[in-house]
């Protein structure tokens, strides 16, 4: 099986998803120099077509299984809780959804902060003020519910699961969610 990684930072989720699909890494899309660095050295000869935005994903090689971990700045606590937004970092999921589209991976294998589950999302959803989610202001929707939501309309079944730092041994809790999508009706979906 082949990998496409986007926004693959230093290959840390590559490397679990290689090990746990005995697949390999084909190509690689990662922006930043001192990561792309890593990559290069761990995956000679692997192209990395850096700026999400500008590729063609129809003119790539084909991949079974799609990993990133998209930007999580604006989701993260530790961050300015913007959300899943227009101009905001986090909102290249959607580069991420748009290679989901035009690839068709079997897997699609998602990484990211904790803040994913109550970061806020765009939404013209329950636009009046009567609708279940309205805080007031505005309707409510949540990241992790714009991402599922997304997946959802491409035909994207998707499950979620919080994984503690600690978990794999490590002396702190930083959490991190892990999403699983496969097209609906998949067989492989409650894997």
């Amino acid at each position: 099986m082949k990998i496409g990684s986007l926004f693959s930072g230093y290959g840390g989720l590559d490397l679990a998803v290689q090990e746990v699909f005995g697949a390999q890494v084909v190509w690689h899309c990662e922006w930043e120099d001192a990561p792309s660095a890593v990559l290069d050295a761990h995956w000679p000869g692997v192209p990395n077509y850096r700026d999400v935005t500008k590729v063609d994903f129809t003119q790539v090689e084909r991949v079974d299984i799609l990993t990133g971990g998209f930007p999580c700045q604006d989701l993260s606590v530790a961050g300015k809780r913007k959300g899943l937004t227009d101009g905001t970092r986090s909102n290249l999921w959607f580069q991420f959804h748009r290679a989901i589209v035009e690839l068709q991976p079997k897997f699609v294998v998602i990484e990211n902060v904790r803040g994913l589950l109550s970061g806020k999302a765009a939404s013209e959803l329950e636009l009046e003020s009567s609708g279940v989610g309205f805080d007031g202001t505005q309707p409510v929707l949540r990241a992790m519910g714009a991402v599922a939501g997304s997946l959802a309309e491409i035909g994207y079944d998707c499950k979620w699961v919080t994984v503690r730092a600690s978990d794999a041994g490590a002396p702190h809790r930083r959490e991190r969610v892990f999403v699983l999508a496969t097209p609906n009706g998949s067989s492989s979906a409650g894997r």
